[in-house]
């Protein structure tokens, strides 16, 4: 009989940009409603420890680079050892946006693109595809995408390059879902807009709190936490008709 309280017991998940921020709050949540996270990082090992430590060491940290080209793939297979062989459930979390304008010189547009998408998308596909081949091996499993709002309506000039890399990761979560599902593989994007993390408070410290909510109905950004609890209730084994779908956390500011 499962355990209400603890839907997620026995699960594995690894949790990239999982030190701070949302992905913080989604390990976090994931180890109170039973799962084992994964706790990946890139340099900050003392957040990744610290995470861990409020967690009681219910887990594990893992390093891993993933703008470099084998980053993702080593990055599993250290996962993977860690975990006994077996892992559960994969949200890629890690992103980074940066400010690009239509008007810098070739060499920096082109440059700026590359690391966002190896960052933002190609690492994501890659540990997608390492994901899906040991679900395929082992009873199925969970992706969860992160993508956002960005994704859905386009973003502004100067940060091409995150709204469209997130925009292809809504594309591959659609793609797997239509093509694997049928071998015990859910995928699922979520589409947050404004969440209250350290990114969201350096545009309030340049431009303002009004101007962050100015288009949001509720008139507040997310929390982390609201985030979190969303990841972990898609990773429930319940919710396999999820499927597919990409959900929307933004407050009202983009209907679809």
């Amino acid at each position: 009989m499962s355990d209400c309280t603890r839907p997620l017991a026995g699960q594995i998940v690894l949790v990239t940009g999982g030190s701070g921020g949302i992905g913080a709050a989604i390990v976090e949540q994931l180890a109170a409603e039973g799962a084992r996270p994964l706790i990946h990082y890139s340099r900050d090992v003392h957040g990744a420890q610290r995470l861990l430590d409020r967690i009681d060491g219910q887990g594990w940290i893992v390093q891993g680079d993933l703008s470099e080209d084998t980053g993702p793939e080593q990055l599993w297979q250290a996962a993977l050892e860690l975990a006994g062989g077996r892992i559960h459930g994969l949200v890629n979390n890690a992103g980074i946006r940066t400010e690009v304008p239509l008007e810098a010189p070739a060499a920096q547009w082109r440059a700026a693109w590359r690391r966002e998408f190896q960052v933002n998308f190609f690492a994501a596909a890659d540990l997608c595809r390492e994901a899906v081949a040991h679900f395929r091996a082992n009873g199925g499993g969970r992706i969860i995408n992160m993508a956002s709002r960005a994704a859905q309506r386009g973003y502004a000039a100067d940060a091409l390059p995150y709204g469209s890399s997130k925009a292809a990761l809504i594309n591959l979560t659609k793609s797997l879902a239509r093509s694997v599902a049928g071998e015990g593989v859910v995928a699922v994007a979520i589409a947050p807009g404004w969440v209250r993390t350290d990114m969201a408070e350096q545009f309030v410290a340049q431009h303002g709190e009004a101007a962050a909510v100015a288009d949001i109905p509720t008139g507040r950004m997310a929390s982390p936490c609201e985030i979190a609890e969303l990841v972990a209730f898609t990773l429930r084994p319940s919710q396999a008709s999820l499927n597919g779908a990409t959900l929307d956390v933004n407050g009202g500011s983009y209907i679809r």
